[in-house]
């Protein structure tokens, strides 16, 4: 099979991974009440369904799915995480758009919540779906086993929180006024935007009840695919155009914020994400045939064009 085929057949996976998302998704952000609640208000439901069911590659869910089939665990089993930790992405996106904060118009090719609802709106649409995140992931449908539950719960908390996704915002904002050197930036990605791909991955293993050998390689691996994902977003937004990418490029220049592209230049960073790709073929060796697609999603990811 030629690569260009193999391409096709891991984004036909994606593809189809992001459908099976996409009608839980739906399914979990009906207008249904669930047990416990009164009422869902229409107009905060309709702004999280518009920052949630707005297309995207469904990305961090893929490796949820992915980083669980490895260890033999059916996509029915793993479907609700993958869909806890997309209504925690995209929470994060509704108010990373924010005036107070990116003050995007734009997230994938439609107006953001605040430009197409207000932004009082957008901050209880991204607040409703930071507490789904944590019901989905609490309820017994997620797994049976209630240790599972904690430990999933446990690990999304500390990956969104102040010691990770939060906390690399903060320090991005922060960025803005004082350049950090090359270790602050490393450390800024490794939170705002590692921090819930490595969640990602080692929730498959949480789920697939992996040796701790096993889970740290699938830990070491989302910190790779992590990195990786950050530097060819920073590439993308020096050389991709706005139609490309669904939203403003152009924008971390224009703020004034370090990059390792910005350090670095395109030429290195490409060469920085060909040897990261290296290092997952070397981490997933142990799994063999097993993990193939794992190694031609860190490909992927390192040669998106958008």
């Amino acid at each position: 099979m030629s690569d260009v085929a193999e391409d096709e057949h891991l984004l036909d996976l994606m593809r189809t991974a992001a459908g099976t998302v996409e009608v839980q998704l739906e399914r979990l952000l009906s207008a249904d009440t669930q047990e416990g609640e009164k009422v869902r208000p229409k107009r905060v439901l309709n702004a999280m369904r518009h920052g949630v069911l707005n297309g995207g590659k469904r990305f961090r869910p893929f490796l949820v799915l992915q980083s669980a089939d490895l260890f033999g665990v059916p996509q029915t089993d793993a479907i609700r995480v993958a869909c806890a930790l997309e209504c925690l992405h995209c929470y994060s996106l509704i108010h990373d758009d924010l005036p107070a904060m990116d003050n995007d118009d734009l997230r994938r090719g439609v107006p953001t919540v605040h430009k197409a609802y207000d932004e009082a709106t957008a901050i209880l649409a991204g607040d409703a779906l930071l507490t789904l995140a944590f019901d989905i992931l609490s309820d017994p449908k997620t797994n049976d086993d209630a240790e599972i539950r904690v430990q999933l719960t446990s690990l999304l908390a500390r990956a969104s929180g102040l010691g990770g996704m939060i906390g690399g915002q903060a320090l991005d904002i922060e960025a803005e006024s004082r350049t950090p050197d090359e270790a602050g930036i490393r450390l800024l990605q490794s939170m705002k935007t590692g921090a819930l791909i490595r969640y990602a991955c080692e929730a498959g293993a949480v789920l697939g009840q992996a040796s701790l050998d096993q889970r740290q390689m699938l830990v070491r691996y989302g910190e790779i695919i992590g990195l990786a994902f950050q530097l060819s977003d920073d590439l993308l937004d020096v050389v991709a155009t706005s139609e490309q990418m669904g939203k403003a490029t152009g924008k971390d220049a224009g703020a004034g914020k370090g990059t390792l592209v910005g350090l670095h230049g395109v030429e290195k960073v490409r060469a920085m994400l060909a040897a990261l790709v290296a290092e997952s073929d070397a981490i997933l060796i142990p799994f063999g045939e097993r993990a193939d697609i794992l190694r031609r999603t860190a490909r992927f990811v390192a040669e998106r064009r958008s």
